[in-house]
């Protein structure tokens, strides 16, 4: 379903959590009190909820704060401004990651950032469904051109989620780690998750599409379909999540600082900071590579940025790439 210029304006009025009367709706808009519930209805699919009551209007079970990209830029450093070739911000789309490679495929410069309230096909990894509800969460990409082909990309996921803990860290939220990969994790479960796809040359230019996702609040109703173990941060804080705005502005300032200082140094600039949020390390777990199962105790990850697993007979080998298994409940 797209979102129409007068949803879109509904939106904005309910958005203030507050009881907003059918008449009032109607009038602002232009229309009949039976369109308004015709689209006050459709609001359902795009994941929210509202309550109506006789005499008092409508309502959403859940105010919103939409994403503008005035006051996100009130939040970004002067450097990061540089960074961005452009911003946008679309109510409604498939996949940002997919936008952003369609895009890069068209030569479109370094540093194009891409945010949607609602996604219809977020993508996780190995082909996953992001579940991705209206103006809840932060579904952002962000386009990267490097100039020394793939291999200079070695370890950008885990840059990556350094500076999401950074920015986390500005809110304060502290309980936060990284689990190898590619995930954010707290207190045992998924808060977020970073998809980076590739195009270009192996030896040459490339471009990277960094996709982050994160969980400010997900909706009960919404994450049935999720099949790992989750959290957002209204969870984690036990308290309304960060304004989405001064969100998205830090994201991005720690996220296009962290871009530039990888682009020139490598992840070796990253590694220490990284293995001081490792939420794995110790554990019991199992890396799976093509559905083959490594069973050991995580030792960290190399210099490389590779994870380190001491199997049953003591040997201590590192892994490229994989999908790691673990008990949230382990020592």
């Amino acid at each position: 379903m797209l979102i129409s210029d007068k949803q879109k304006k509904i939106l904005t009025l309910l958005a203030d959590g507050q009881f907003h009367s059918g008449t009032e709706l109607a009038q602002t808009l232009g229309v009949s009190r039976p369109t308004i519930w015709k689209h006050v209805n459709a609001l359902t699919v795009l994941g929210l909820q509202y309550c109506a009551v006789s005499g008092k209007g409508y309502r959403l079970d859940k105010p919103l704060e939409l994403l503008e990209a005035s006051k996100i830029n009130a939040y970004l450093e002067d450097q990061t401004k540089s960074l961005i070739a452009s911003l946008e911000i679309h109510d409604q789309i498939d996949s940002t990651n997919r936008y952003l490679m369609e895009l890069a495929q068209q030569h479109a410069a370094s540093g194009q950032v891409c945010f949607a309230e609602h996604q219809t096909a977020g993508k996780g990894r190995r082909g996953r469904q992001w579940v991705s509800p209206f103006g809840s969460n932060i579904y952002l990409s962000v386009l990267w051109r490097f100039q020394q082909g793939y291999a200079s990309t070695a370890g950008l996921s885990l840059a990556i989620g350094v500076a999401v803990i950074r920015a986390l860290h500005q809110h304060p939220i502290a309980d936060v780690g990284l689990k190898w990969p590619n995930d954010i994790y707290s207190q045992g479960k998924k808060l977020g998750g970073i998809l980076i796809e590739m195009a270009g040359e192996t030896d040459g230019p490339c471009a990277a599409v960094i996709g982050l996702g994160l969980n400010l609040f997900l909706p009960e109703g919404e994450a049935q379909s999720i099949t790992q173990a989750w959290t957002d941060l209204s969870k984690v804080t036990g308290q309304a999540p960060p304004e989405r705005n001064r969100l998205a502005g830090n994201l991005l300032n720690q996220l296009l600082s962290v871009l530039r200082e990888f682009e020139s140094i490598g992840i070796n600039a990253f590694l220490d900071e990284w293995r001081s949020y490792d939420c794995l390390k110790g554990r019991q777990a199992t890396l799976f590579i093509a559905g083959q199962p490594f069973a050991g105790v995580v030792r960290g990850i190399n210099d490389h940025g590779f994870l380190l697993l001491e199997q049953p007979d003591g040997k201590l080998q590192a892994f490229a790439s994989g999908e790691v298994s673990f008990s949230p409940t382990a020592p």
